[in-house]
């Protein structure tokens, strides 16, 4: 059976289908790696796209029970130059087709995913459909579709009830589930009792709580969404004069918007393990995966101070205010590729819960 990747320009791109045989539409996107597919798949971030991965094989390694960073597949497509149907490696249990049959997932491979990633570098991301039907017929749909970052893509992933995980730390923090992977919970978790709330719980319950600080998470869209200003930006404007904050990846964001800086989408975003950011003179190679961007210069304006900088688009890539105990950073500290990298983050939020 023959699928094909129509995008919003009138690329028709043919190949084979694998995982669930279903039509679906999305935001087209890379990332870059040449590990970490099983952890892409499952970050809540990527809701709402069609994933494209740079590595010309994936799969090579199968699909574990350890690796997932949430509980099912996340973005609503995948797209692969080769996929390996015969993985090796000690830990795997299922292969990459049988992985998206079990979360009702489409991919298609055999794409030329380093023109497509050329295509999507110079134009920027697209909308774009996976389909096994006639493309011409899908073309209209596709160009006609509202971008899903329009909607409110965190209210799909975020948890819809409280979870408390206590051990009897000596500091508790609320984590404001905007989307949050599996990694962070773990490192909190060493570090604090913790309570797991929805990126819409009211602030009076989590004032209840009595935490010693707010933990704002990565999520998927627009962090602009009126969805998100009357919800979660709404309670951390509440919280921040009395309450320590620290936030990751549309945490970083929203801690912007609350505070009165500015953002805005990016081409193509940055997506993947190699990310070089800078903070002071030091460099580290970083994890990301977002689409939008904070306006340094309104963050300057609002007392926060750029502390992390994109070193291949000077970017803001971290903030801490001058007055405040608030930081966050736009990066994945929890995914720690280097293996240990910017993971002392977490030990700084810990610090400055100790020092108030």
């Amino acid at each position: 059976m023959k699928g094909y990747l129509v995008l919003e320009d009138g690329t028709i791109l043919e190949g084979r289908p694998f995982g669930v045989l279903k039509e679906v539409f999305g935001e087209v996107v890379f990332s870059t790696g040449m590990t970490g597919y099983q952890e892409s798949l499952t970050d809540p971030s990527y809701a709402g796209q069609i994933l494209t991965s740079s590595y010309p094989m994936i799969g090579n390694y199968g699909i574990n029970s350890q690796d997932n960073q949430s509980s099912r597949v996340q973005v609503w497509g995948y797209v692969v130059s080769e996929l390996c149907d015969a993985p090796s490696h000690r830990l795997s249990d299922a292969t990459m087709d049988d992985f998206l049959r079990q979360h009702d997932v489409p991919g298609i491979s055999g794409i030329d995913t380093r023109a497509l990633i050329r295509r999507l570098r110079t134009k920027g991301t697209m909308k774009g459909a996976i389909t096994t039907s006639e493309p011409a017929d899908v073309l209209e749909r596709v160009r006609s579709m509202d971008n899903p970052d329009r909607e409110n893509l965190v209210a799909m992933v975020s948890t819809k009830s409280v979870q408390s995980f206590e051990s009897g730390k000596d500091r508790s923090v609320v984590i404001i589930d905007c989307g949050v992977k599996d990694n962070i919970v773990n490192e909190l978790r060493a570090r604090f009792d913790v309570h797991l709330v929805p990126y819409n719980h009211p602030v009076e319950d989590i004032r209840a709580l009595e935490p010693d600080g707010v933990f704002i998470t990565n999520g998927p869209g627009d962090p602009a969404h009126e969805g998100l200003k009357s919800t979660v930006i709404a309670t951390l404007a509440e919280l921040k004069d009395d309450t320590p904050m620290m936030g990751i990846c549309l945490g970083n964001q929203l801690l912007a918007l609350t505070l009165g800086a500015k953002t805005y989408k990016l081409k193509f975003g940055h997506r993947g393990v190699n990310q070089p950011v800078g903070f002071g003179k030091r460099v580290f190679v970083t994890s990301q995966n977002h689409g939008f961007a904070v306006d340094g210069p309104s963050a300057s304006d609002v007392d926060m101070e750029v502390t992390f900088r994109n070193l291949n688009d000077g970017t803001v890539e971290g903030m801490r205010h001058s007055e405040l105990p608030i930081f966050s950073v736009q990066f994945h500290p929890e995914a720690r590729p280097g293996p240990h990298d910017t993971s002392f983050l977490f030990d700084e939020f810990a610090k400055m819960l100790e020092e108030l």
